[in-house]
């Protein structure tokens, strides 16, 4: 390496050190102001209730202990109520994402902690984590070396579901089961810790029930609903989506309705299957060639009318296959889709009722299929992979592309960490370096790779897709084998951290319940298997 190439690399280096340095001397700021106004809020709290209980013993001394009582004051009747003893714990999350009260609800729901504070607000391009007290149970897991069992974040916010008209056949998906709003998530750095373990953190998973996903041909796609943990959708070659619900904690699961949701034209299944953050309806993706749909709309609370299913009119991809759809994790919802025609396509709702109109963002950055896309949670950026081995990051508050790569190997999938809004995984096409894990805010840096040995072959598939777990330390990924691959990212090694044998055949993906210890698996033996951790 040349003087010059040593001197960018280090420039590199320091800018990143210098941004690091900013944004933790702001989170330091932060977090001190909070402090501030918590004691204050303390010592205000305790003067009230100091207050209020001087008033109580005050009352007694009168001897007018009851839930209701006239005192007279100045000769003035006053009527006094007595009070629970206990504080109602009010959140701003009883907002609707557009900031109006959930009118469908009226129950007095709890409200864990953490969430309190969270606002809708524009996110900086440097992540500053919130202090907010954490709610979360743990699963247990068995000790692999002498590192201590880690946790799995199962915090939720629970409300009481309305019913159900007995003539709908289908499951309103707002209304039953553990809702959850669209919320400002909490970062958490766990870049820090990537590849810092020398022994892995093994997951205990028990038994496995294997349920028939009442499929015809060989299963597609695997998604679980944004708002309602009991419910999740499964596709497969013969263009049906069937509609599961889970039981006994996820024991065993229900069919609770299917749908042909083959496309307008030439009757071609979903490639790819995306939930509206609002859990309402589906969202499917199709091809660009001979004049075919391209985005489906299937609408889950419409039982069995004949306009479930509905096909958007605009056509912004002009050939190929649309490999890969995705929602954005920002509160105007929008999702994006990238195609075989190099193109990243935005669809944005104008008028908030399913309006949807496309944008492409771009058609040149990748010279080849588009893989997979995401969006980055802290700010306004889509990052799209393909099979020209590129990792693109366009910015759309500047309309260019703010972050570029190239490795030496196609990319298949990305998925970004849900926890630390800086980190994200990037599957590739290369035996035993599959995933590779990048900080966005690093240039041309890899933090960790890893994969697996294939047993029944070398060839990579872009239908194996991995899944996070809610407290992003763990990666799941199918395989061409009968099993999934489990991956700490804090295990210095390359291999997996354990490996499950679920079923006959290969393993499309296994994916990790938002709520409940569990994992869900698809399977080209045709069944969905469910695995709980103990």
């Amino acid at each position: 390496m040349d003087s010059g190439d040593e001197k960018t690399d280090r420039e590199e280096q320091e800018e990143a050190l210098i941004a690091l340095i900013e944004h933790r001397a702001k989170e330091v700021d932060h977090l001190r102001t909070r402090v501030a106004y918590y004691t204050s809020e303390l010592k205000e709290s305790e003067k009230r209730l100091e207050e209020t209980q001087r008033k109580l013993a005050r009352l007694r001394g009168r001897g007018n202990a009851v839930e209701s009582t006239n005192v007279s004051q100045n000769g003035v009747k006053v009527k006094e109520e007595r009070r629970s003893s206990s504080p109602v714990r009010i959140s701003q999350h009883t907002l609707s994402n557009h900031g109006e009260r959930d009118s469908g609800n009226s129950s007095k729901s709890y409200i864990p902690d953490h969430h309190r504070n969270a606002k809708h607000e524009n996110r900086p391009k440097l992540v500053i984590p919130a202090i907010k007290p954490k709610s979360s149970a743990p699963i247990k897991m068995a000790e692999s070396g002498s590192k201590s069992v880690s946790k799995y974040d199962r915090s939720i916010v629970t409300e009481k579901g309305n019913r159900i008209p007995p003539e709908l056949e289908n499951v309103d998906a707002q209304s039953r089961g553990t809702k959850r709003k669209f919320e400002q998530r909490e970062h958490k750095d766990l870049i820090q810790m990537v590849c810092n373990s020398s022994s892995s953190h093994t997951i205990n998973c028990q038994t496995s029930n294997h349920i028939p996903s009442q499929h015809k041909r060989k299963l597609r796609s695997l998604a679980l609903c944004p708002t309602n943990d009991q419910l999740f959708v499964t596709s497969a070659l013969d263009g049906l989506v069937n509609l599961w619900e889970i039981n006994a904690r996820g024991s065993s699961a229900t069919l609770l309705s299917t749908a042909d949701c083959g496309s307008d034209k030439n009757r071609r299944w979903p490639e790819d299957i995306a939930w509206h953050p609002h859990g309402g309806s589906l969202f499917s993706v199709y091809s660009a060639d001979g004049g075919d749909s391209q985005i489906g709309v299937l609408n889950l609370n419409k039982g069995k009318k004949k306009n479930r299913v509905t096909f958007l009119e605009d056509k912004p991809h002009i050939k190929g296959i649309i490999n890969n759809i995705a929602f954005m994790p920002w509160e105007d919802v929008c999702f994006v889709t990238g195609g075989s025609d190099h193109a990243v396509v935005q669809w944005t709702d104008k008028h908030g009722e399913d309006y949807w109109k496309p944008k492409v963002l771009h058609r040149s950055m990748h010279s080849s299929a588009v893989m997979g896309v995401a969006g980055m949670q802290q700010k306004q950026m889509v990052v799209s992979v393909g099979a020209d081995k590129r990792i693109i990051g366009f910015d759309l508050q500047t309309g260019r592309a703010d972050y570029k790569h190239q490795i030496e190997s196609k990319c298949m999938s990305v998925l970004p960490n849900p926890c630390d809004f800086n980190l994200f995984m990037v599957q590739t096409s290369t035996p035993e370096r599959q995933l590779r894990l990048f900080d966005i805010r690093l240039r041309q840096t890899e933090i960790h790779e890893f994969g697996w040995k294939q047993e029944s072959s070398e060839s990579q598939s872009a239908l194996i897709n991995q899944a996070w777990s809610p407290d992003g330390f763990y990666l799941t990924s199918g395989s061409a084998d009968p099993m999934f691959h489990i991956f700490d990212i804090r295990f210095n090694a390359n291999k997996p951290s354990q490996s499950i044998k679920a079923h006959q055949k290969r393993v499309f993906k296994a994916a990790w319940h938002h709520t409940l210890p569990l994992l869900i698996s698809i399977s080209s033996d045709l069944n969905i298997g469910l695995h709980k951790i103990a």
